[in-house]
């Protein structure tokens, strides 16, 4: 598999945006896969639009090295793949680098591009790139994609700069463009469904980038990637057939593309529908909502009494339900944003309530308390959210104690009610952690 690293020297470079400009620009003649670094579920959404074809998140908290590069080469099966890095290549929590995006592009073997903003910077490029160089020397920087260049002046400094103090190519020149800004908010960038018109704005945005660096020579350099030995993905054994609900809308929308897949591999039938507009659910044995943005279509989501009557009843009837972040808030009695209170679903005896700062953000540790479909194991997930819930009543039962994180207490996660298990972290299925097989498996038991 032809493949490239798409990095950069610190966040808001404009990755997302170039990468996902190189999968639109490349996607014509060619079949083009896309993965991003780190837990992320935004950026995979455009990436995914982009190239026509699911992205996939490689995480090193989630999975180990050998695990990863079987992921990545089951999923790697087109003609070139991109993988857009997290922050910068040599940032991660790891002090030595273990889960930095130089140490995923060594495990990969892709040649890296870095794709450098330029904003007030000239000469200076030299020195960064040089240090990048030789900060570590077993990483393949092939080339730099010049982002955000002020005008052909600034263009000509920048290329006579990297010619003369390094040996690195210049790849590509983006200039300022309206049409390369896509939203941010407080989560990060704006989904594509929240975004009017998203095809024909990749499709633009292909168009400027694919125009602005060298294609042809992008694809000599993923070709010149070594082939990599891997071992096989785990699959999971199916068992009889049983039909889960996943809302998946401008409310809600946060799934791993192969935590779905390992959901239909274990035996589920997955049965998509809207929050915002179906008035009740479909015919299902169990109900998982990811995250998403419940706070931008509470409005919306409150005026659908129907379907929150009907979800209410039915976790009170026992269907089995697990939900995250979003989705907690989403089954909580309210959501509170920006002083505006709104009626949720009221499985959870709580209120959810959106701060100006985060809550809890990054990497969590959670020690399974047992219950339902989990056992005593340890599990590595993450969360990031500015929600609280308040007003739980004081014998709320917990899925997990928080040994690194918040949660939803900053001591406890995941609230038991019924057959429903509601929290902030997100899962991610894993060889470690096979939560879409232990939760099919407990939705089989009650149906």
């Amino acid at each position: 598999m032809a493949r490239l690293f798409i990095s950069a020297a610190h966040k808001s470079s404009g990755k997302t945006v170039v990468s996902t400009g190189l999968a639109a620009a490349l996607s014509t003649g060619q079949d083009v896969r896309c993965f991003k670094k780190g837990p992320d579920y935004i950026d995979p959404m455009w990436l995914g639009a982009a190239s026509g074809h699911p992205c996939y998140n490689l995480d090193f908290n989630t999975m180990p090295a050998a695990e990863l590069l079987g992921l990545f080469s089951s999923r790697a099966n087109g003609d070139i793949a991109l993988i857009e890095a997290n922050k910068g290549l040599y940032d991660g929590v790891d002090l030595h680098g273990a889960d930095s995006n130089a140490a995923l592009a060594k495990l990969l073997k892709a040649p890296v591009v870095l794709v450098i903003d330029t904003l007030g910077t000239t000469r200076g490029i030299a020195p960064l790139l040089l240090g990048y160089q030789a900060f570590d020397p077993s990483v393949n920087i092939a080339g730099v994609i010049l982002n955000k260049v002020g005008g052909p002046r600034h263009e000509a400094k920048l290329r006579a700069a990297v010619a003369e103090y390094t040996d690195m190519p210049v790849l590509g020149a983006i200039g300022k463009h309206r049409a390369l800004e896509i939203g941010e908010r407080h989560l990060g960038l704006t989904t594509p469904a929240e975004s009017g018109g998203f095809q024909a704005m990749i499709a633009t945005i292909g168009e400027i980038i694919g125009g602005s660096v060298d294609l042809d020579t992008l694809r000599s350099i993923a070709a010149s990637a070594p082939r990599l030995q891997a071992s096989a993905r785990m699959q999971a054994k199916a068992g009889p057939s049983v039909k889960i609900g996943i809302p998946r809308d401008t409310a809600f929308g946060f799934y791993y593309a192969d935590d779905l897949e390992a959901l239909a591999a274990a035996g589920a039938e997955l049965v998509f529908f809207n929050t915002l507009k179906d008035r009740q659910l479909p015919e299902i044995d169990g109900l998982f909502i990811g995250g998403g943005f419940p706070e931008t279509q509470m409005q919306a989501l409150e005026a659908n009494a129907p379907l929150r009557a009907e979800i209410k009843a039915a976790i009170e009837a026992g269907l089995p339900t697990y939900a995250e972040c979003g989705g907690l808030m989403y089954l909580c009695e309210t959501l509170t944003w920006r002083g505006e209170v709104r009626q949720m679903v009221g499985a959870v005896k709580g209120d959810a309530v959106m701060g100006p700062r985060p809550q809890g953000r990054g990497y969590t540790r959670l020690k399974s308390l047992g219950g339902m479909w989990q056992n005593g194991t340890e599990i590595l997930a993450h969360e990031f959210h500015y929600a609280r819930v308040e007003n739980l009543p004081a014998d709320t039962r917990f899925a997990y104690e928080v040994q690194r994180g918040h949660g939803v207490d900053g001591r406890h996660d995941g609230v038991l009610s019924h057959n429903m298990l509601a929290g902030f972290c997100h899962l991610r299925h894993s060889q470690a952690t096979p939560w879409a097989t232990r939760f099919v498996d407990f939705v089989r038991t009650r149906a």
